[in-house]
């Protein structure tokens, strides 16, 4: 067996697969796990993603549940620990991206790390410590209205030293231009001003690049999914065909969104538009206690061995605050991923082997339903999101052939992401 040489912790389940998506397009051999493992790893790989459901619970569980991540990883041999956040940056005035960071700093003994969720692939992007989501600064691109984690300040280092006890400060992109040297120099020279966290800024993929040789003794690293394009060469990897392939897909296709995303809104609507067959679950009416996840599946039945199908609870954002106002914000979320994932199991069992999820705690509720343990990761349909396969003896109730799945951001893909996928797969 190959050693472990990048151990990852994730906050989330699409994050999770975000991450390990640009790490096997980097070249690394890449297995996500769901949680953290009971057992030693068995597998031949580099790298390990270990996803949580921790981005929205308490900071204190959130960090105990890191901090577990991080003692099995070690146990693995991680030579370097990577802990992986949304590239929109999405917590609370109370955390979790600080806590989370100053407590996997301190069970490394480490003074210092880097903090930054660029990825420009997906149209991330910071510059002098300001957030960017395409053209507009963060908190004018949608984000304001998050049902969970609205942002309204785009200013990173402003938003994680709320968070922090340590000094947090930044390496601008006149520094990043001129590459890792003069990085690591800036870094040293925050070190010498008693600053312990560091936001980089980063508009092209050239800049993630520049930054990764700086990272190369760090212990610990703090990012979205961006930097780990630049992190494989580090460990002498280079991108490789053989690190995405996953084995041939079959079965029945289909999707189910929780996510109330604009990105998802616009992909839901192109599905229905192209003449996909689409059924939209109403909160109201699980709050009433009708078996919403049973009618979606007698629904299905006669659809889903014809074409790809889509049930979602998708909505703008008036409609989704209309319906926290009569249920609360967690009860309303919640009480849809159960429906989401009763629904995703149903449908698992009617055959369905190439399940496309999308919404972060939609994927994790999803995945938590199908009893999948752990995936290995595969090709990108849109950047951020790849094919990833459960391997049988790791999924409850799928077969022998295993499950092939994508879990998908609700921010990421393009308007034809839900036919795509099947494309990709194919």
């Amino acid at each position: 067996m190959g050693k472990l040489v990048l151990g990852c912790i994730a906050d989330d389940f699409t994050g999770a697969t975000d991450l390990a998506n640009n790490l096997v397009r980097a070249g690394m051999r890449v297995v996500q796990a769901i949680g953290v493992p009971a057992t030693p790893l068995d597998a031949d790989v580099d790298a390990v993603v270990v996803a949580l459901k921790s981005r929205t619970i308490a900071p204190a569980e959130a960090i105990a549940q890191s901090l577990d991540a991080l003692r099995w990883l070690q146990a693995q041999g991680a030579q370097q620990i990577y802990f992986k956040y949304c590239s929109t940056f999405d917590s609370t005035a109370q955390g979790n991206i600080g806590p989370v960071t100053e407590a996997l700093m301190e069970a490394l003994q480490c003074d210092f790390t880097i903090a930054t969720p660029a990825f420009p692939d997906n149209k991330r992007t910071v510059f002098k410590g300001y957030l960017f989501a395409g053209d507009v600064l963060l908190n004018e691109s949608g984000m304001q209205n998050h049902p969970l984690t609205p942002m309204t300040d785009a200013n990173l280092v402003r938003v994680l030293q709320a968070q922090c006890t340590r000094k947090v400060g930044l390496i601008d992109h006149a520094v990043v231009a001129r590459g890792d040297a003069a990085i690591t120099e800036r870094i040293a020279q925050l070190r010498s001003e008693g600053i312990s966290i560091a936001i980089v800024d980063a508009v092209s993929n050239d800049d993630l690049l520049r930054l990764g040789p700086a990272l190369a003794k760090m212990p610990l690293v703090t990012a979205g999914s961006g930097v780990a394009i630049g992190l494989p060469a580090n460990f002498g990897l280079a991108p490789s065909s053989q690190a995405s392939a996953l084995p041939a897909a079959g079965g029945l296709r289909a999707v189910v969104s929780g996510s109330c995303s604009l990105a998802t809104n616009r992909q839901v609507l192109d599905f229905i538009q192209r003449g996909g067959a689409a059924l939209a679950v109403d909160p109201l009416r699980i709050a009433a206690g009708v078996d919403v996840a049973a009618e979606a599946l007698a629904w299905a039945a006669p659809l889903v061995g014809k074409q790809p199908v889509l049930v979602y609870s998708t909505a703008e954002a008036g409609a989704v605050k209309s319906v926290q106002g009569k249920l609360g914000v967690e009860e309303a979320g919640a009480m849809v991923e159960r429906t989401i994932a009763a629904i995703a199991r149903g449908l698992v069992d009617k055959g369905v082997r190439q399940l496309v999820v999308a919404g972060g705690e939609t994927s994790g509720a999803c995945v938590q339903a199908l009893g999948i343990a752990q995936m290995q990761i595969g090709p990108q349909i849109d950047p951020g999101v790849p094919w990833c396969h459960a391997r049988a003896e790791a999924a409850g109730p799928v077969d022998g052939a295993g499950v092939h799945i994508a879990l998908k951001s609700g921010n990421f893909g393009g308007d034809d992401f839900f036919t795509k996928a099947f494309t990709v797969l194919a």
